[in-house]
């Protein structure tokens, strides 16, 4: 518990030393300037250096022949019918996480906590309205950084800061063996943390269960190239997607609202697929 606790203390403080420095090299580049390019060049160098840099960082000191990816498990090889099954759960899972966000979305604080859910819904509207911003996209090369800004390295450095480092420094004891009566709570601690530092209260409970999810396959799997497929498969989705349905909102408001609202069926249905693929998968990891 002790080590745990220095480990998350060390992460963190890495985390923050190098936060810092990607916002002081922000400033000096683009002098703070609020266009599209120029916040684009700010969540590059702030996703590498706090969630990318420092589990590399830190695995690299814990690992007892400095060997990060070994320590960080992305050194476990993948069997091609695992990923392939992995893909098709979280494609399937798309119209079920509609319907949990619409259903998240519904939820009212009392009145006397109003002005607080008005702070929350400018929160949501603010970082919609900088998501549009960032997935306009004119031809395939500004799709390509996209998806390599928005799929791609989301996945990778967010996986292996959170599935990566804090699930594993929660369930592993002094050895680095897993202590299997702390997976579920690592697993759903981390998802909690996941979902709380996208500070998007009316996306809180379907991000936190994508995150258990990504916990539960990572644990099956041993191997974290599978969350990170699995979230760069969910992100990429969402920028192709957008692409796709330029100029067309009624394609843009099916993609986004396939499975809530009137089509609850297709949520509801997708739950259930995803739930069968996930038996199939940890049915499949644990005879291995």
């Amino acid at each position: 518990m002790k080590q745990g606790l220095i480990r998350i203390l060390i992460w963190l403080g890495i985390m923050s030393i190098l936060t810092v420095f990607a916002m002081v090299a922000w400033m000096m580049i683009w002098g703070g300037t609020q266009t599209t390019d120029s916040l684009k060049w700010l969540q590059f160098l702030q996703t590498i250096a706090t969630f990318l840099l420092p589990p590399i960082l830190c695995a690299w000191l814990w690992d007892e022949e400095h060997k990060p990816f070994r320590w960080l498990r992305m050194d476990v090889p993948v069997q091609w019918k695992e990923m392939l099954l992995a893909i098709v759960i979280m494609v399937c899972a798309v119209p079920g996480i509609n319907l949990l966000a619409d259903l998240n979305s519904r939820v009212e604080l009392p009145k006397s906590l109003e002005f607080i859910e008005q702070i929350l819904k400018s929160q949501e509207e603010a970082a919609a309205a900088l998501t549009e911003r960032f997935l306009q996209a004119d031809n395939i090369g500004g799709l390509l950084v996209n998806i390599g800004l928005m799929a791609l390295l989301p996945a990778l450095s967010e996986e292996s800061a959170f599935r990566g480092t804090l699930q594993q420094i929660i369930y592993k004891d002094q050895s680095g063996k897993v202590q299997s009566t702390k997976v579920h709570l690592a697993v759903w601690i981390t998802a909690f943390v996941f979902s709380a530092i996208h500070m998007q209260f009316y996306g809180f409970v379907p991000r936190m269960l994508l995150g258990a999810m990504f916990g539960y396959v990572f644990v099956w799997s041993g191997s974290l190239w599978i969350p990170i497929t699995m979230h760069f498969v969910n992100n990429g989705l969402a920028v192709v997607t957008y692409y796709l349905s330029a100029g067309n909102e009624d394609t843009k408001n099916i993609a986004d609202t396939l499975g809530a609202g009137d089509t609850w069926y297709f949520g509801v249905l997708s739950l259930l697929i995803t739930s069968l693929g996930l038996l199939i998968f940890y049915r499949r990891t644990h005879k291995q």
